[in-house]
């Protein structure tokens, strides 16, 4: 049945909801199985669909983390619960390839790798995405909070109406393409409180359930021993130098180390308080120095996917707000693109802690507008 001339559906379809089928990408969390509920509530045509990403043994199952074996049948309860189709595929291969292998291999570099951020990229954007169209889909929808808006070149993303959920940082990476295709229901919502009220009123048994906290694959937060089973050898013992090349101790693998960690260097003593500054793995060094010395103006980004109007790189600069690290607020900026997929970015306000590794996400600035983003590759 199709709605009146003009009319769209809630999902942005002029047709009746029974009529729009809509894949919910599912972690067994609080926030898809809302997402999940109230369309169907709503009468659309809902199919579940949860990814197993990796081995649930005991050593890496924990309560909290995402996609485990219990997230899987809490997805399922959800499922039965509201009385839609629910299927779980097997996605491991895709995802140790596409993911925690480049995660690894990162870390070895002295990076800090942001792993969810290509898990969004590289699997549920592209191949759950893909599983939705062969499931004859008109659209995916998941419980990330971030917004989706029409404007006049098309769909636009924006920033979650709380701040305090806002995941735009962690969405960057989303193609004009495949945001014409996805849905974010809860983007709208002012704060979780509403999620889980929302979840009491379906009845769900996941509305008191804790929000995740650890990257999916790694239990505890410990990251050192994942990497250490994923790559033997990977931590090897070294020396910690100042910038002038000073030994001042060793240290039990540069795995273990981040840029700008100050505690547990183990060279305690000394006057002023050091911090890491750089990590070479190639000599298994971990450099320190100064807090001014993790002071950056000029960071190199590379793998942009742009999200703005107009191509990249038709101007000689763009002025913007971005985001260096997922926990802090956007600062000012200005973009210097190189080429369609790289630029310069100078902050107008010098940032401590950039990391090779993370991401770097540009904002209108101030607005709500998610423009884009790329890789901080190199650090200065």
């Amino acid at each position: 049945m199709a709605l009146d001339h003009g009319q769209l559906n809630s999902l942005g379809f002029s047709k009746a909801p029974a009529d729009t089928r809509v894949v919910v990408a599912m972690s067994g969390g609080v926030d898809s199985s809302v997402v999940a509920a109230m369309l169907k509530d709503e009468g659309y045509d809902v199919v579940g669909v949860t990814l197993q990403l990796y081995d649930h043994g005991a050593a890496l199952a924990k309560k909290g983390a995402c996609c485990a074996g219990q997230d899987i049948h809490d997805a399922r309860r959800v499922a039965e619960a509201m009385g839609f189709p629910h299927y779980v595929l097997d996605y491991e291969n895709i995802f140790r390839d596409a993911v925690i292998d480049e995660f690894a291999d990162a870390y070895l570099a002295g990076a800090t790798p942001v792993p969810c951020i290509r898990c969004n990229e590289r699997v549920k954007f592209k191949d759950l995405l893909a599983t939705a169209r062969d499931l004859d889909a008109d659209c995916m929808a998941t419980g990330h909070y971030i917004q989706r808006k029409l404007g006049e070149a098309g769909p636009e993303l924006h920033s979650a109406a709380d701040p305090n959920r806002d995941q735009s940082y962690f969405l960057f990476s989303t193609t004009p393409e495949q945001l014409a295709f996805l849905r974010f229901p809860l983007g709208h919502l002012a704060s979780k409180t509403e999620t889980r009220a929302l979840a009491a009123k379906y009845g769900l048994s996941v509305a008191d359930k804790p929000d995740s906290q650890d990257i999916c694959f790694v239990p505890n937060g410990n990251y050192a021993s994942v990497i250490e089973k994923l790559r033997p050898g990977a931590a090897d013992p070294g020396e910690i130098v100042d910038m002038e090349g000073n030994v001042l101790g060793t240290h039990r693998g540069v795995i273990h180390y981040t840029i700008g960690q100050r505690r547990g260097l183990g060279i305690g003593g000394l006057e002023d308080p050091l911090y890491v500054v750089r990590l070479d793995p190639d000599a298994r060094r971990v450099i320190v120095g100064p807090k001014e010395a993790l002071s950056t103006r000029i960071v190199p980004v590379r793998e942009i996917n742009w999200l703005g109007d107009g191509a990249f790189d038709a101007r000689a600069e763009w002025p913007v707000s971005v985001k260096v690290r997922s926990t802090r607020p956007p600062r000012p900026a200005v973009i210097r693109p190189l080429s369609p997929t790289t630029a310069e970015v100078e902050l107008l306000d010098p940032e401590e802690g950039v990391s090779p590794g993370q991401a770097c996400v540009f904002y209108e600035t101030g607005g709500s507008r998610i423009l884009g983003g790329g890789w901080i590759w190199r650090g200065y």
